[in-house]
């Protein structure tokens, strides 16, 4: 009996690869395969080497595909969403120089503030690509590289993105789309293509970027032959040209083209991002105005310190992850890696508020309340770059879908609730970017929309929780620390 058709999403974060396979038809997940990566650095370095992400996802997609119990013959499909603006320099061979930089490295800082100067200042950067660069976007990386590594660039011959990377390593076509292409700083969500005078002034060749596809669904090719004796499936399987993986989360949850903001996502990981499709392009210095995979806009902000750091506060104490209760007078902002929004690359954790009765549970809470006040306070700019006042009682009255591996977790939701006082939607798929790249992978077998194939999947319904009474007294503290401590 012939097996239905099976399409492979395929995650490749910053701390491993996990690859999803779904029923093309149905969506229904068969299996998850699933391999660790290593990422190196002290004081503000964080690299990788980009052929263990190739040699993670061969393990994944092994691992998965014997776990499905599907024929290699029945799938059809793949797509990579990776983790955004790291930096991967190829030779010739189309092999890493060196360790690909990513995007929670912050040497580059200096570099990103020197950039903002040198074309005009903020609003010159949003009108052109949608974002102000910071230390994670990819063109301050390349700069970095031109000053600290000069060999690098002068022997590169191309430079990818981390999905991009995998996706040639899939088919051997140079190619991106334009959701990863847009967290570069290279290009231009205003026209659609690589701004050259940016290239010019990063001292780029175009000639060493890839394509970009019209959208992540886009078929990329198939797969080459060398990739297919790797992965041990048909060479005859459809590659599409993926995305970035918050661009894949969106595609994941159903969220497109109709500008779904009435449905924002908050995301708790490593970092902590708010984002929501649009039909409006963002122009907001405060935001990074990404391009979305499948054509539209995903405003976007993203915090560099979520459950990392408050799991490292936990270590800190003593206490399990849950063993928390409200801050109290405390107030604690876990900053440890320096913050991207705020842009504060050179901050530290800071803790105030401290009394003979502060507990450390109490602690812990100041830093679930410190990361998530961090984070929503950036999803009011993701709001009102929708055209939406994040102060009025209907825009408040909006659900917020909780995603990501917080979302898992009974202090995070809690924290959400009482200092959003949002209804929030709990989606009952826990492998969004998977998702969304597998969507991606059927529309490049397909030809159908990815977010209309996803919806028809279902993997952004879920679990809704009413609204708890705000805790404005938190939130205002807060505020006024975050303020008097990092003013402007």
């Amino acid at each position: 009996m012939p097996h239905s058709p099976v399409v492979i999403g395929v995650d490749s974060s910053t701390q491993s690869t996990k690859a999803l396979f779904a029923d093309a038809v149905t969506g229904r997940t068969l299996a998850v395969g699933r391999s660790p990566h290593r990422v190196d650095g002290t004081d503000g370095a964080r690299e990788s080497d980009p052929e263990q992400w190739w040699g993670a996802l061969r393990e994944a997609v092994a691992a998965g595909l014997k776990e499905s119990g599907a024929p290699a013959s029945a799938v059809r499909g793949i797509a990579v969403a990776g983790q955004q603006h790291g930096l991967v320099v190829l030779g010739r061979d189309r092999r890493p120089l060196r360790p690909a930089l990513l995007w929670n490295d912050t040497r580059s800082a200096a570099q990103a503030a020197a950039l903002t100067a040198e074309l005009g200042g903020p609003e010159v950067w949003t009108a052109r690509t949608g974002s102000v660069p910071v230390a994670a976007m990819t063109a301050a990386k390349w700069r970095w590289l031109r000053e600290n590594d000069p060999s690098a660039a002068e022997r590169c011959a191309a430079v990818r993105l981390p999905h991009d990377f995998l996706t040639e390593r899939l088919t051997g076509a140079a190619v991106t789309d334009p959701g990863d292409a847009s967290g570069t700083g290279w290009y231009s969500t205003a026209t659609g293509a690589y701004d050259p005078e940016i290239l010019q002034l990063i001292g780029l060749d175009a000639e060493l970027l890839p394509a970009v596809a019209p959208t992540g669904g886009a078929r990329a090719g198939t797969l080459s032959s060398q990739a297919a004796t790797a992965l041990g499936l048909p060479a005859t399987v459809a590659v599409a040209a993926g995305t970035g993986d918050n661009m894949s989360a969106a595609v994941g949850l159903g969220l497109g083209g109709a500008g779904l903001a009435d449905h924002p996502v908050l995301s708790l990981g490593t970092s902590g991002t708010v984002f929501a499709a649009t039909r409006t392009r963002p122009e907001n210095p405060v935001l990074n105005g990404f391009a979305s995979a499948d054509g539209h806009y995903l405003p976007l902000a993203c915090t560099l310190n979520c459950t990392l750091a408050v799991d490292r506060i936990a270590g800190l104490l003593g206490l399990g992850r849950d063993d928390a209760e409200p801050g109290g007078e405390a107030v604690l902002l876990p900053y440890l890696d320096g913050e991207r929004t705020p842009d504060l690359p050179s901050a530290s954790g800071l803790l105030t508020g401290l009394r003979h009765a502060t507990t450390p549970r109490q602690l812990l809470g100041a830093a679930y309340e410190g990361a998530v006040f961090t984070v929503l306070r950036a999803l009011d700019e993701v709001l009102s770059a929708c055209g939406l006042d994040p102060g009025s009682p209907t825009t408040a009255a909006r659900p917020l879908r909780l995603i990501g591996g917080g979302a898992q977790g009974r202090t995070w939701v809690e924290t959400v609730r009482r200092l959003s006082g949002r209804p929030l939607v709990l989606p009952t798929g826990t492998e969004l970017v998977a998702v969304g790249a597998a969507a991606l992978a059927a529309s490049a077998v397909t030809g159908d929309d990815p977010v209309t194939l996803a919806r028809r999947w279902g993997a952004g319904l879920g679990r809704e929780l009413p609204p708890v009474e705000r805790d404005l007294g938190a939130w205002e503290r807060i505020g006024s620390v975050l303020d008097r401590a990092f003013p402007g």
